[in-house]
């Protein structure tokens, strides 16, 4: 693992500074800067999205100059948690990406896939002048992306390794998506800080549930279902529900799905219905995304590996487990303009999740005028958003300088999330010792304050909802 140069630890090092850099009070751009005399270690360095007001702050200077962060530390390969690595590479980073072997190779892939697509869109805005910005640039390009991947270091799952003299990192496996994984710190001056990531749910259909939290004197608790419990049988029945009215009237399913992970529980899903008979195996079930599609093939890879992280239920099904066969890929933009322009039935998975970005928005302009397809909505729709705009009942969506009338079916049917809702998160916490303080953070606030509410009414625990831009002591 790569290192930087020992250094000595003095007896008395004064007490770190935990500074919140993003991902408080929002569900994006989840970053945290840990201080001490010897080092500054971020963990996660997350995109902003949603709200013009957020993506604007991914233009902003950091807290800290780039150059001097030692090493970041990412908890999986979500674009929230990982996009901004190539803007901190940009501006000056150069030490060792911390992280697992999976979120290493997933990160790459939704690093690359970002930069195309600002690129493309920086493109367009340019060429059909619908951008205030001239001329309009990307936020970072495909060689910053180059030279980001060189600096990650994936390190084993479960295992303690030290990343400067004193400081040491242990990754536990967390459930939320391949690769995911809680961070627990050991600093310097022997205090600890654990960052929850994103928690996954227990009854995820590929992947463990979370190991168990043991304990630390500071915890970084996600809150993005904080205030709200996930119904999985009910979510279920409407998701077979929603497909089946649409390919009764002859109309299209379209899913936002993100491509990391969401991808996959949806083809799982998928894949059980064609199984069942609900999903005719004459409706072809169409994935319109190069990054799902890579992210598929890392799923694979896992399965076929027996990865640890994959429940002996869908090793045993192998590449099943994600193939609602017959299942047809679109890796080219001329088989995604086929896709569009296909008649009958049919079910489309794309990204982006949100509906921010990406080749879904071609398959959106399509289908949300006829009002016998639907739009499926299967996970967390942050504010600001398009599928937040969808969910809330718009009845016209801007896309491409353009409005679209919403005459679509739109099923809202969140409980797909990958992540831990408060029961579950409740129950994660539950039976480890106390922190010092608990800090809830990635949620959008009434979530957050929900939840720490309930945190501290239940298990007693000093439980607080910082502020963007706020420091404490880690103590």
């Amino acid at each position: 693992m790569a290192e930087t140069a020992p250094t000595t630890v003095p007896s008395s090092s004064r007490p770190a500074l935990l500074r919140f850099l993003g991902g408080v009070r929002t569900v994006t751009g989840s970053k945290f800067l840990v201080e001490s005399d010897h080092a500054r270690i971020l963990v996660d360095c997350g995109l902003f999205q949603g709200f013009a007001d957020l993506r604007r702050r991914n233009w902003q200077k950091l807290a800290c100059d780039a150059s001097d962060i030692h090493a970041v530390v990412v908890t999986h390969a979500h674009l929230d948690h990982c996009g901004y690595l190539p803007r901190l590479v940009r501006h000056g980073f150069r030490g060792p990406i911390l992280t697992s072997a999976h979120t290493a190779r997933l990160a790459e892939i939704v690093l690359r896939d970002s930069a195309k697509l600002q690129m493309e869109a920086a493109q367009h805005a340019n060429k059909h002048g619908w951008s205030k910005h001239r001329p309009a640039a990307p936020l970072y390009d495909d060689n910053d992306v180059d030279q980001t991947v060189k600096y990650f270091d994936p390190v084993p799952v479960g295992e303690e390794v030290e990343i400067m003299a004193g400081t040491k990192l242990t990754l536990h496996h967390c459930g939320h998506i391949l690769g995911s994984a809680w961070v627990h710190l050991t600093l310097e001056d022997g205090h600890t800080l654990a960052v929850s990531g994103d928690l996954g749910r227990p009854g995820h259909p590929l992947l463990l549930p979370p190991e168990p939290f043991t304990g630390s004197d500071v915890l970084l608790m996600e809150s993005t279902y904080g205030d709200r419990r996930h119904d999985h049988e009910t979510a279920q029945r409407e998701f077979a529900s929603v497909i089946t009215r649409t390919l009764s009237r002859g109309g299209t399913v379209v899913i936002p799905a993100f491509a990391i992970d969401r991808t996959e529980v949806v083809l799982h899903e998928l894949a059980g219905l064609r199984r069942d008979g609900v999903l005719p195996h004459h409706v072809p079930v169409y994935v319109d995304s190069p990054m799902a599609l890579a992210a598929l093939d890392v799923y694979r890879d896992a399965l076929r590996s027996h990865s640890p992280e994959l429940r002996p239920e869908a090793l045993a099904q192998g590449d099943q487990a994600i193939s609602p066969d017959p299942f047809l890929a679109a890796r080219t933009v001329q088989e995604s303009i086929d896709i569009n322009n296909a008649e009958g039935p049919a079910v489309i998975v794309s990204s982006a999740g949100m509906a921010t970005g990406g080749r879904v928005l071609h398959h959106l302009s399509r289908v949300l005028p006829d009002p016998r397809s639907a739009v499926v909505i299967v996970g967390f729709a942050a504010a600001g958003t398009r599928a937040r705009d969808l969910v809330d009942g718009a009845r016209t969506l801007k896309m491409f300088g353009e409005y679209i009338p919403v005459r679509a079916e739109i099923a809202d049917v969140p409980h797909f999330s990958a992540h831990a809702d408060a029961d579950q998160i409740i129950d994660w916490l539950r039976g480890a010792p106390a922190p010092h303080t608990t800090y809830l953070v990635h949620g959008e606030e009434s979530a957050s304050e929900t939840l720490r509410d309930r945190i501290d009414g239940e298990l007693g625990w000093t439980a607080v909802v910082p502020k963007p831009g706020e420091a404490v002591l880690v103590r």
